[in-house]
C-alpha cells in the first residue's frame, strides 16, 4: 500500500491533493501544514512518495526536498507549484526533486505521475 506525506501550507490545497489521492485509490496520506512539519514527519522507509509545495513558510520546498534526500536518497518527490519556469525546475532537479507537478492538475495527470514513480 502506497503512503504519501503531503506537505502544502495552504489547506485548501492539501485538501484538493487528498482527493485527488483518493480518486486514484491512495488512501494512506500524511499531512503537513509546513516545511518544518513536513521534515519532522518524515522518516525514511515509512513513505513511498512526498508531495511537496514550493512555496511554504518556515522551510521552503526546495529545503524540505534537501532535508528529505539527506536522510533517504530514494524516494520519490514530486514538487507540487505553480512554479513552472525553467530556472525553478532546473534548480529542483538539482536539490532532488523527482518530479515536477504543476498545478492546477487533475487526479489523471496525478495518477500517470504516480504510476511513472512506481506507486
Amino acid at each position: 500500500m502506497t503512503k504519501v506525506l503531503v506537505a502544502d501550507d495552504s489547506s485548501t490545497m492539501r485538501k484538493i491533493i487528498l482527493r485527488s489521492l483518493q480518486a486514484v485509490g491512495v488512501t494512506d496520506a500524511v499531512e503537513a501544514a509546513d516545511g518544518n512539519e513536513a521534515i519532522a514527519l518524515f522518516k525514511p522507509g515509512e513513505f513511498n512518495l512526498v508531495l511537496t509545495d514550493w512555496n511554504m513558510p518556515g522551510k521552503t520546498g526546495l529545503e524540505v526536498v534537501q532535508a528529505i534526500r539527506a536522510q533517504d536518497p530514494k524516494v520519490p518527490i514530486i514538487m507540487v507549484t505553480t512554479e513552472a519556469e525553467k530556472g525553478r525546475v532546473l534548480q529542483a532537479i538539482q536539490a532532488g526533486v523527482s518530479d515536477y507537478l504543476v498545478k492546477p492538475f487533475t487526479a489523471d495527470v496525478l495518477r500517470e505521475k504516480l504510476e511513472k514513480h512506481g506507486c
